[in-house]
């Protein structure tokens, strides 16, 4: 969707891993900042270092990584560190890591954005590699951690080997703070494939199967020849079938199984539902079963909704259904519950956000959200509700198309109605953001009322935040008279192709559609009358009057249809 929220994360790795004071005043710098959620800290004391976690909007985590940054040259001397990980700098690497609503490409272009203003504001000097790198070579970090702190006053004297940013002689400053490798990659997905076996011989094999680096290629093609060599003496490879995976076969003893151990490094390139369904068939190959599936750590959203529709079109099943169905498909389909419970909202990045920002309207139950309207707050009011009936359109648009999906004969029919179900899901998400969206507008005009007005300035800055407010709250409602009237394409579409036992419901999704334009209409109506821009005022009105009168249309067209066929 277009609106997506954009999240992405962050896993800077800090010089220090013994001493907990210095990394608290790190994280404690982390968490301050607002829009964060800090979701690991994990120290190493042979390595001497520590990879944190954090995650949020963007802008939040690229501010909350630069203050990182700051606190971490400030309470760390490199002078004085030792550790058995390679190291360059206090803030080692910080890399920004894509997990939904946005590209690599955006998070390397920020990545860029960050290493200049820490060369410029902090004079800690920045090399940028994997995806933000400006030269080939340098989208390896070994490259650019080449010598590591060590070698620093070297490199720094040697144009070709000096910093992207903050470029200078070594120097006390940089003595102290080091370098730091500032860059974008894709998420990277640890996962472990239980199997019905304790060897881990046999599980290694399934591992070199699917690998991208395979296994040596040996004389005979059998497993005791000797390997084949290259004219330059390197071993030649066999690849295996899965790109962008590194995989190796262990036995635990915890559980008493033996595992292929994968990481993804690309999910673009192979999704998890991918790996598990070529582990499961090289594993029936070996007269072995896949039992479950071990996710290490978090996953985007994305994954597990990926997962889940393809094993649902695998079983000839609409894909258009709540997020929280398909979730639970993936579950169930790939056995993440085999060795304990899966709990979504401890896995999952964005239901870690959500559960950590509460509040929202569209997390009530019917009930709750009823008697919150019904009390005397002005919010939510009729612009979130009107948003509301528009979502209720569409999920009846949706429940059409699924049971048109599912109904006995009309098989062939499921891609076709899966496809408006899916539709029908995205128009419900969106007008329930807008939900949420309508009251927070309304609160943002009583921040700006409640604003200092003792002076001239101040008044003049609270009239323009005023301004500012009431013009957003007119938006909000436009966008969701524009969003409900996509409902009625939805609705038309059920009442002439779908089930012709639920035609009645496709009918009313059209009357909930019509009912969120006017009554949105007549938010954005009431909001553009306090506008002192006369001139925009009069276009948001005019827009929603148009949109108005097309609702009405439609609304008459679809339910004339309906009479005709229950008649």
């Amino acid at each position: 969707m277009s609106n997506k929220r954009k999240i992405i994360e962050c896993v800077p790795n800090f010089s220090e891993g013994r001493d907990m004071g210095v990394i608290r005043q790190i994280t404690n710098v982390i968490e301050r900042c607002e829009g964060v959620k800090l979701l690991d800290v994990d120290p190493g004391e042979a390595t001497n270092r520590t990879v944190v976690t954090f995650v949020g909007e963007p802008e939040d985590v690229v501010e909350a990584a630069f203050q990182a940054v700051r606190k971490a040259g400030e309470v760390i001397d490199m002078r004085r560190h030792h550790g058995a990980h390679p190291r360059m700098g206090a803030t080692d690497v910080l890399p920004l890591v894509p997990v939904s609503g946005i590209t690599l490409e955006e998070c390397a272009a920020l990545s860029r954005k960050l290493a200049e203003r820490i060369a410029v504001e902090l004079s800690i000097p920045c090399y940028c590699y994997e995806a933000a790198a400006f030269t080939p070579e340098r989208k390896n970090l070994a490259v650019c951690r080449e010598g590591e702190y060590e070698a620093l006053p070297e490199k720094l004297a040697t144009a070709s080997k000096a910093p992207d940013f903050g470029a200078r002689p070594y120097d006390e400053g940089i003595a102290r703070t080091g370098c730091t490798a500032v860059g974008a990659r894709d998420f990277l997905i640890a996962v472990n494939f239980n199997l019905n076996t304790t060897s881990t011989r046999r599980a290694n094999a399934i591992a070199f199967d699917v690998r991208e680096k395979g296994r040596p290629k040996r004389e005979g093609n059998c497993v005791t020849g000797k390997p084949i060599t290259d004219k330059a003496g390197n071993v030649v490879m066999l690849p295996g079938t899965l790109k962008a995976t590194k995989a190796i076969g262990w036995y635990i003893e915890e559980y008493g199984i033996a595992q292929v151990s994968m990481n993804i490094t690309d999910i673009n390139v192979t999704p998890l539902h991918i790996a598990f369904d070529e582990v499961c068939r090289c594993a029936y190959n070996r007269g072995l079963r896949v039992t479950g599936t071990e996710i290490v750590g978090l996953v985007p959203e994305r994954t597990l909704l990926e997962a889940g529709r393809h094993f649902l079109r695998k079983q000839n099943r609409s894909t258009g259904i709540p997020k929280e169905d398909i979730v639970k498909i993936a579950v169930k389909s790939m056995g993440l519950d085999d060795l304990k419970p899966f709990i979504a909202k401890e896995k999952v990045v964005e239901y870690l956000i959500d559960e950590s920002k509460g509040g929202k309207l569209t997390a009530l139950t019917v009930k709750g959200f009823a008697d919150e309207t019904a009390r005397e707050s002005p919010a939510p009011g009729g612009g979130s509700v009107s948003a509301y009936m528009g979502a209720l359109g569409a999920a009846l648009g949706s429940m059409v198309a699924n049971l048109s999906s599912h109904k006995p004969g009309w098989d062939d029919r499921c891609c076709e109605f899966s496809e408006y179900a899916e539709e029908g899901m995205e128009l419900e998400q969106e007008l329930l953001q807008l939900v949420d969206e309508d009251t927070a507008a309304f609160n943002r005009i009583m921040e700006a009322f409640g604003m200092p007005k003792g002076t001239e300035e101040e008044k003049v800055v609270r009239s323009k935040a005023i301004q500012e407010a009431t013009l957003f709250a007119a938006e909000v409602p436009l966008k969701t008279m524009r969003c409900s009237m996509r409902v009625f394409a939805l609705c038309q579409a059920m009442v002439e192709k779908g089930n012709p036992n639920s035609v009645s419901d496709a009918g009313v999704g059209a009357l909930a559609a019509r009912a969120a334009v006017i009554g949105a209409g007549l938010n954005v109506k009431i909001n553009a009358a306090a506008l002192k821009d006369k001139a925009k005022a009069l276009e948001l009105k005019t827009e929603a009057e148009k949109i108005i009168n097309a609702a009405e249309k439609e609304e008459r067209k679809i339910l004339g249809m309906v009479d005709e066929m229950l008649a």
